[in-house]
């Protein structure tokens, strides 16, 4: 039987708002007291979802900004037009960051100096985001390109891009804030009139946070649940012996016991219900992938790039083949922890992975 597309599958979801997106520098309401923003990405995946979500801390009236986009002066651009026009001339009153990543995290330095307010963060995530924006490598440098190397890209392009691939991180988060509030899996946080539990996601990000309000029914799911895409989920260098897919597959089960007609809020695609249905298609779609690399490996060993060509059906640029290989790395150690394939270090330096018999 032929999988269904990606149109296909998306046409299983309800997007309540249609095709409507909120222009540069405005907001949409898409639920009661949470506004929608959207700003620019320099990558193929072109925007980050935002929201406001309306609060009020100490009987102070205001705002809480969730996720902030990266530092550069465009999107710099775009808050200070939604501070004239979306604010209803109230402050912001906490900045709050799913995750370490740039897209989510870039700008908070400066939205929190903005409005002398608190960030609320993951302690794992924060810690991270602090060392990476302090390092000249992050994502790339000589660290990445002989880890990568020791799973097949040994292309001299593709190392030589990978190696000169510095400050990658620092460029687009180039400080955080000095202090921040901690954010607990099942921590319950007051965001005005309503409870947001905290929802812990791991194998995208360290300790990705997630937050859903059993009042609205709404959930900001950040980039553990997306309507259209997968969220990427890989092994880089710096943990090269992790297992972030099996990580990211037990997470996703912490929002079975959610209502189906949750609203999602996520970082990327539009606001969307058929939250269980969504969870089956990642669940499938991770499954069918492991399938394929499981019989691929029965037929001849293969290390990560190999993989590259039975993961993605596309041409990939830098940007995408880093994350692709870390993406094709997750997904063969699932199989090698599950004790589905054996890896074996060949006299090259190059680990392969070979299904057991």
């Amino acid at each position: 039987m032929t999988p269904p597309t990606r149109d296909e599958l998306e046409a299983r979801l309800h997007y309540p708002l249609g095709d409507q997106l909120p222009g540069p520098g405005c907001a949409i309401d898409v639920a009661p007291g949470i506004r929608w923003l959207r700003m620019g990405l320099p990558f193929e995946l072109n925007h980050i979802n935002l929201w406001l979500v309306r609060d009020e801390v100490e009987g102070r009236q205001g705002w809480t900004i969730v996720d902030c986009g990266i530092s550069n002066d465009d999107t710099r651009e775009r808050w200070k037009n939604v501070f004239a026009s979306a604010l209803d001339g109230l402050p912001v009153l906490r900045v709050l960051v799913t995750h370490m990543h740039p897209d989510h995290i870039g700008l908070c330095q400066w939205l929190c100096d903005h409005w002398s307010a608190p960030l609320y963060i993951s302690a794992t995530d924060y810690n991270l985001a602090r060392i990476n924006s302090q390092s000249t490598l992050g994502f790339g440098g000589e660290p990445a390109a002989r880890f990568f190397a020791t799973h097949g890209l040994t292309d001299d392009q593709a190392q030589a891009q990978v190696r000169n691939r510095k400050s990658y991180y620092p460029a687009m988060v180039p400080s955080v804030p000095d202090t921040y509030v901690r954010l607990l899996d099942g921590m319950t946080l007051q965001l005005g009139q309503n409870e947001w539990t905290c929802i812990a996601g791991y194998g995208h990000a360290p300790e990705h946070m997630a937050l859903y309000c059993p009042a609205t029914g709404v959930l900001i799911s950040g980039d553990m649940v997306l309507p259209r895409i997968s969220t990427n989920v890989s092994v880089f260098h710096m943990e090269p012996l992790s297992d972030p897919l099996s990580l990211f597959l037990s997470s996703l089960k912490r929002y079975e016991a959610l209502p189906e007609d949750t609203l999602v809020l996520p970082s990327h695609g539009k606001p969307f219900k058929g939250l269980h249905e969504r969870l089956q298609q990642l669940n499938d779609h991770h499954q069918e992938r492991l399938d394929e690399l499981t019989e691929a490996c029965r037929h001849s060993p293969h290390h990560a790039a190999d993989a590259l060509d039975i993961l993605f059906k596309r041409d990939l640029d830098l940007h995408q083949t880093t994350f692709a290989m870390g993406e094709s790395l997750a997904h063969l150690h699932r199989l090698w922890y599950s004790g589905l394939v054996d890896r074996v270090q060949g006299e090259d330096g190059v680990y392969r992975f070979s299904a057991v018999a």
